[in-house]
């Protein structure tokens, strides 16, 4: 077909189609020679001309492509029905991308009404711009908590009390052990020093009201494993960071066992947990004690925690080469 009678069209040779599209040359000439997917219009010496909805056409093809569709299967829709397979797959795509966002989501059951809509409230969802927060129980206090039935177990346990005195703690150390929360988050009025130390070094974070949005996330994100592409496939991103599995005791027990064997490596990692976890402790203490540097604790905390972990995965793969056992009278 001759061209010449096509002025009011925008017509291209095959390089700016590629150059345009992102589609490489060779690649538009298989498209074309194999499945008849453009129609160029060819000029009196033969040069091949294509328009601008080759072009766009091309794009599309590209981008579903890449996306995983067997250009075979699509390489003869009209543009119009490939804009709207696009729009499928994003559809599609964004679909999944809200399950896997559900699926690595923090569940958490609150006591306080008020907290509990402060927490689902879009404004809090702002602060806490990672990973979803999912509620999976509300209570209006810790007396209705301690007699009801969960509906699921909660990764974090969040409480708000007015005041924090001997009978509170044990109702809180209670409902966590019900619960089997592996955090505890407190935020209280009013309460007696030697009770809030006393939680603080059971491990529960402690603070007192007010508390911002941002402070309340930090405190929730320095709970949960660093999103890192290095993470290992027995810690999930997105999960909460667990808690010690062995203690400065046990690591100097595998410490001292290690230098009865050639390989180090025990000893190292062993010293190299108990240095993760006195610095995680130190950075939780940092994020009781104050909201000052509120952020910076926190990203300390999880990044100090997530490495622990790690760590303590890696031990026992190390452990399990040299034939240790990580506590006595145990197969780890």
């Amino acid at each position: 077909m001759t061209k010449n009678t096509h002025n009011s069209l925008s017509l291209h040779k095959i390089g700016a189609v590629s150059s345009l599209s992102g589609v490489p040359t060779p690649t538009l000439r298989v498209w074309e020679l194999r499945y008849q997917t453009f129609q160029p219009l060819k000029t009196e010496s033969k040069h091949r001309l294509y328009t601008d909805d080759d072009v766009l056409k091309a794009t599309l093809l590209k981008r579903l492509t890449e996306q995983g569709h067997g250009i075979s299967n699509i390489a003869k829709l009209s543009t119009t029905d490939l804009n709207n397979l696009l729009q499928q797959q994003q559809e599609t795509n964004q679909r999944k991308a809200k399950a896997d966002l559900q699926s690595q989501s923090v569940s958490v059951a609150v006591v306080g009404l008020a907290l509990a809509a402060r927490i689902e409230s879009k404004k809090f969802t702002l602060s806490f711009n990672n990973q979803a927060i999912r509620i999976t129980d509300i209570f209006s206090n810790l007396a209705q908590a301690l007699v009801a039935k969960f509906q699921k177990k909660s990764q974090i346990l969040i409480i708000h009390t007015n005041s924090l005195d001997a009978g509170t703690q044990v109702d809180i150390h209670r409902l966590a052990e019900i619960n089997h929360a592996l955090q505890v988050i407190v935020l209280y009025n009013f309460g007696q020093e030697p009770i809030i130390e006393s939680m603080k070094r059971c491990g529960m974070i402690v603070r007192r009201e007010p508390i911002s949005d941002s402070d309340l996330a930090d405190l929730i994100d320095a709970l949960r494993i660093v999103d890192t592409e290095s993470s290992s496939a027995r810690l999930t991103p997105g999960t909460l960071i667990p808690n010690r599995k062995y203690d400065d005791i046990e690591l100097m027990r595998v410490a001292r066992i290690s230098s009865n064997v050639l390989c180090e490596c025990p000893k190292h990692v062993a010293e190299i947990i108990t240095l993760l976890a006195s610095f995680e402790q130190y950075s939780r203490e940092c994020l009781n004690k104050s909201t000052e540097d509120a952020h910076l604790h926190s990203y300390l905390s999880t990044v100090s925690g997530s490495a622990r972990a790690l760590f303590e995965s890696a031990l026992e793969m190390v452990a399990k080469h040299e034939g240790i056992q990580l506590r006595e009278g145990s197969d780890l």
